[in-house]
């Protein structure tokens, strides 16, 4: 009898810690507070049918869009996105803020101004972004090729 009640008691232990556990994913936090967007399968290298740019830079259009201009250097854009390291964490998101980012153009990271460029309004796109287009210069910020998914909501 004793037996029993401490066997039902290890299982009922067992299955306690598994769902803090699995709460405890849930609840898995972004920079910033927000939510976790899991990396795309693809995140450590672009897949064979990704448009390369000499530069080096490499993007799939993941949706059409519907606009006919293409942003310029001198544009400012509004764009929701995330980005992941090769290895798929999740190091920022407009998403998990719950508001899309606006900023000039040619104020961001070079792989940035170079994609968008690509880009029309309503499209979104999965840009693979080697180092030395991305935060090479700055020791702060993630390091090696980076993964960003772009959606372009307007350009000034």
């Amino acid at each position: 009898m004793i037996l029993r009640r401490l066997t039902l008691a290890i299982i009922v232990m067992a299955m306690f810690g598994a769902a803090c556990t699995l709460k405890e994913k849930d609840e898995e936090k972004a920079p910033g507070g927000g939510q976790v967007f899991p990396a795309p399968k693809d995140v450590a290298a672009p897949p064979p049918d990704a448009l390369k740019t000499p530069s080096g830079l490499a993007s799939k259009v993941l949706i059409v869009g519907l606009g006919t201009s293409h942003p310029t250097p001198a544009s400012t854009v509004t764009v929701h996105y995330t980005g992941w390291t090769a290895d798929g964490k999740m190091f920022e998101s407009s998403h998990s803020r719950g508001q899309p980012a606006t900023f000039p153009l040619n104020r961001v990271i070079p792989g940035w101004t170079e994609g968008l460029q690509l880009m029309v309004q309503g499209e979104k796109r999965r840009f693979w972004i080697p180092a030395d287009l991305a935060y090479a210069k700055d020791p702060t910020a993630p390091q090696g090729q980076l993964c960003f998914e772009i959606e372009l909501l307007d350009i000034r």
